[in-house]
């Protein structure tokens, strides 16, 4: 199994993860030619993917999700909630399941979807399985919750939001409502909610430590590495950022 990010942040996310023959993407953030293009720059033909994921229905992750199932026929899976909030016009093969749907499978990946505290109808992040890997998606949610902890205990790799460094958010640009929402219990998770949510499970297995949606203006990347290595040193050769405006390249689980 191996994943990579065509961008991460609060103007577009999209994640792709392949195994065997069955490539997933979750989001589209990006407009339809933008999205293509960064799916070339991974040799990746949009045409190929197996099904879209999403995993709620706020624009830098739903943007293009309509459009780009409609091009190229692709599957849709999203929560009830999200469908009923989001703005897709006509999906042609729409898949809906509940927060709390039981494991599934596409093709040769097994996919878990659980919730999370976020300000969307009815948000699900994603754990991922191949033969005996895991990867765990964790972006977009304001506090953490024992279900998570245990949905994401001992995964091989973890993407992970480092959204904000609480002290940069309550100094910097945003007006107070967007302020509180960030920072609130449905907004995004901080470096150090990030770090305590890291130090709260088995990392212990970790291939890839992958921080994600980092705010512009409200974090810097050295803060957010400096929050993961608190809880272990060890974490430094595993650990790489996400970018807004460019792909990761693929990270495989070994």
């Amino acid at each position: 199994m191996r994943f990579a990010s065509l961008g991460s942040g609060s103007r577009g996310n999209a994640t792709l993860v392949q195994a065997g023959e069955t490539c997933l993407l979750v989001d589209c953030g990006y407009s339809l030619r933008e999205f293509e293009s960064r799916c070339r720059e991974l040799g990746v033909e949009a045409g190929a993917i197996d099904a879209l994921l999403v995993t709620h229905e706020h624009g830098d992750h739903l943007k293009g999700v309509g459009a780009l199932a409609r091009r190229h026929g692709l599957p849709v899976w999203m929560t009830h909630g999200t469908f009923r909030n989001g703005r897709c016009g006509d999906i042609p093969d729409l898949h809906l399941f509940g927060s709390h749907t039981p494991c599934f499978r596409i093709g040769e990946i097994e996919v878990r979807p659980y919730t999370v505290p976020h300000d969307a109808r009815e948000p699900s992040q994603f754990v991922f399985r191949h033969r005996d890997r895991r990867l765990g998606l964790l972006t977009d949610a304001g506090s953490i919750t024992p279900h998570m902890s245990a949905v994401l205990d001992g995964v091989d790799a973890l993407l992970l939001e480092c959204n904000h460094d609480r002290g940069m958010l309550l100094e910097g640009p945003y007006p107070p409502s967007l302020k509180a929402r960030v920072g609130g219990d449905y907004g995004h998770l901080s470096n150090d909610q990030a770090a305590q949510l890291l130090a709260g499970i088995d990392h212990g297995r970790l291939q890839h430590l992958v921080l994600g949606h980092l705010s512009e203006k409200n974090n810097h990347p050295e803060l957010a590495q400096a929050a993961m290595l608190k809880v272990s040193e060890a974490l430094e050769a595993v650990l790489s950022l996400l970018s807004q405006d460019r792909c990761s390249g693929w990270l495989t689980l070994s």
